[in-house]
């Protein structure tokens, strides 16, 4: 039995505040890119309340993701966008969520993101990277971007840092290895780029920001 939105949302404020669970609810994430990044991500957030959440990707979910990447074997084939949408209602069934199954291009991103709080780059290629960032702090300088590099390789975990790199504009990772590198891909590494990125969306919304 599931339990009704008003008991998740009571069990939420004896873990995190009625404070935070307030200002999370209110919140709405985009998060850009679903694979070892972005399925990571959006679960965080959707654990956490966050009111509602903006899912883009145009990639379906491939047997190479599943060590990563938050998708059932079952989903082999389909739509990360529409299969994380499935899954999310299991994990927070009172999160609104709203999937987009586009390519990012510098003429989308207004009205794919016009509607959040803060925007999270969770993608593998750096092509699509640089379109949503440079379109992010360009067209949309009101919103906040929690963006990543770096988090491929065997490397220590505390080579994944957290960084302010303008008022607006976060960076996670270790700033080094790069995907394409022939690195090994852990699904460590990658979940633990992912919570600094959906940690720093929620101290965003708490109030609390890096120096």
């Amino acid at each position: 039995m599931i339990p009704t939105k008003e008991e998740m949302t009571a069990a939420l404020k004896v873990k995190q505040s009625a404070e935070l669970v307030d200002a999370f609810s209110q919140a709405t994430v985009a998060v850009c890119g679903l694979g070892g990044l972005g399925s990571n991500i959006a679960v965080s957030l959707a654990r956490a309340g966050i009111g509602k959440l903006l899912l883009i990707d145009f990639d379906k979910v491939d047997i190479t993701n599943l060590h990563r990447q938050q998708y059932k074997a079952s989903q082999v084939g389909r739509f990360k966008a529409e299969a994380l949408v499935e899954n999310l209602k299991e994990i927070a069934p009172y999160t609104r969520l709203e999937a987009h199954t586009v390519r990012i291009t510098e003429s989308n991103v207004p009205d794919l993101l016009q509607g959040a709080d803060i925007v999270c780059e969770a993608f593998d290629n750096a092509e699509y990277k640089a379109i949503l960032t440079n379109a992010v702090l360009e067209l949309l300088p009101d919103k906040y971007l929690v963006a990543a590099s770096g988090m491929a390789g065997i490397g220590s975990p505390n080579e994944i840092k957290t960084r302010k790199v303008m008022k607006r504009f976060y960076l996670c990772g270790d700033g080094i290895s790069d995907i394409d590198s022939g690195m090994p891909l852990l699904p460590s590494r990658v979940m633990l780029c992912a919570a600094h990125q959906a940690h720093t969306v929620l101290r965003i919304l708490a109030g609390e920001f890096e120096i």
